[in-house]
């Protein structure tokens, strides 16, 4: 019964208050019960996971939206999560931030900061995997909503507290790591709201979840790879929120506890939610995607395949765009750009599990070919804005004037340009290939 109302709710078949995600507590005990039960067999991962607020403490110019301004107040908290999972000697750390995207400038400030922190010594701090949920009402830390066409709207306090609270996470869940096991599901969501606005037709709608519990069944990490813009909200409200996702995290969180990881998805050109700028409807959409979650899981795979394979290769992508490289020339964007800039991608496996990161906002098309490229039938994740946020990463036909796509002038515009796709497909292709040996 618990499933078909799950299911419900996931299809948007049931009405949803903003307060769904508070369900009876019998019906959530009765849940826990059958989600939360583990096979007897050895623990193929130690897991732990940590998460503290980010929210700016003072008005903060907001990212995403041109011309949005300074914050007036706070809706819902900005989170940094981590979760750190480790198999024998091996150990990554994924860690994901409520934030527009963080370059990889504050991945290296992040990465050093846990070095200088850490009490163990068998973590090597390049196995920090870092993904931004890309919520446009959240501070700007790149650069480019700031006062004026030429001025940075970073505010170096909160970047540096940002970046010192996101290492903390890093750190304690190290430090909490226990023997877990591994439920993996793959749903789908988002019919009648999530759309391609540029190529209707490429969308990849699929949920992937994984869940690592102790040997008590508690609910120690909940990851949700799915892909869609969180902007529900308008830039009108200059409230800092999380849009939809904070919907997504206050359901699982009151469901199934633990800490929960949104995981976005490949959402450049252009995949976007459709539905009336309000908090009700964001909030009921992220709740429906934890209820899919929850639906997938109960009758999801408990995987006893451990084991870590990790993978990463920091290359030099191409940079047509005039408009990055003066930004960058100007220090508007705090990072060197020339012809070239200096970026990372990883690929992995948690047991059955196959990962890849793309450093910015990528067509669905390199999601989807990035998928088919992962061997083995477990679970497939893509995590857009992985490890960087170089903008959009588009297939070469957007830049071809004749085809006509939707909205091509204001993507390629914030792209690197025309190489940037296939370059960091070249680099994706390599390293998964490397792992399906």
């Amino acid at each position: 019964m618990i499933a078909s109302v799950c299911k419900l709710y996931a299809q948007n078949k049931l009405p949803m208050h903003p307060r769904i995600y508070f369900l009876s507590p019998i019906i959530l005990l009765c849940m826990g019960g059958m989600l939360l039960a583990q096979p007897r067999h050895p623990a193929p991962f130690r897991v732990g996971a940590a998460s503290a607020s980010v929210t700016p403490t003072a008005p903060a110019w907001l990212a995403g939206y041109s011309g949005a301004g300074l914050s007036v107040g706070v809706h819902d908290s900005l989170f940094a999560k981590a979760v750190a999972v480790s198999a024998g000697k091996e150990t990554v750390v994924l860690l994901t931030i409520d934030c527009i995207g963080m370059l990889r400038t504050e991945l290296e400030s992040i990465r050093r900061k846990v070095a200088l922190q850490l009490s163990i010594s068998d973590f090597d701090p390049s196995h920090i995997v870092l993904s931004s949920t890309h919520t446009h009402c959240g501070p700007d830390i790149v650069g480019l909503w700031g006062p004026g066409r030429f001025r940075s709207g970073v505010q170096k306090d909160y970047r540096e507290r940002l970046t010192d609270v996101a290492a903390g996470q890093v750190v304690r869940a190290l430090e909490a790591r226990r023997p877990a096991w591994l439920t993996h599901a793959t749903a789908t969501y988002g019919e009648g709201w999530v759309v391609n606005r540029s190529l209707p037709e490429e969308l990849d709608r699929s949920v992937t979840a994984l869940r690592f519990a102790d040997e008590a069944g508690r609910s120690i990490a909940t990851l949700t790879n799915f892909a869609c813009h969180p902007t529900v909200i308008g830039p009108e409200r200059k409230l800092i929120s999380s849009d939809w996702v904070a919907g997504h995290y206050r359901y699982l969180d009151s469901s199934i506890g633990g800490v929960n990881l949104f995981l976005q998805g490949c959402i450049g050109g252009w995949v976007q939610p459709v539905g009336p700028d309000a908090f009700d409807f964001a909030d009921a959409r992220g709740a429906g995607l934890g209820a899919s979650v929850l639906t997938a899981l109960e009758g999801g795979l408990s995987d006893t395949l451990g084991g870590i394979d990790y993978r990463r290769r920091v290359f030099r992508m191409s940079v047509r765009s005039v408009g990055f490289r003066l930004l960058s020339s100007l220090g508007v964007i705090d990072r060197r750009i020339g012809r070239k800039v200096t970026t990372e991608i990883a690929a992995f496996r948690i047991g059955p599990a196959c990962f890849v990161t793309h450093p910015g906002e990528s067509s669905p098309f390199y999601g989807l070919e990035s998928k088919r490229l992962m061997s083995g039938e477990g679970p497939k994740l893509v995590l857009g804005l992985g490890m960087d946020a170089m903008g959009y990463l588009l297939k070469p036909v957007f830049f071809d004037k004749s085809s006509k796509i939707p909205h091509a002038d204001y993507l390629t515009m914030v792209s690197v340009g025309v190489k940037g796709g296939p370059e960091m497909m070249d680099v994706v292709r390599e390293l998964i290939l490397s792992l399906n040996r």
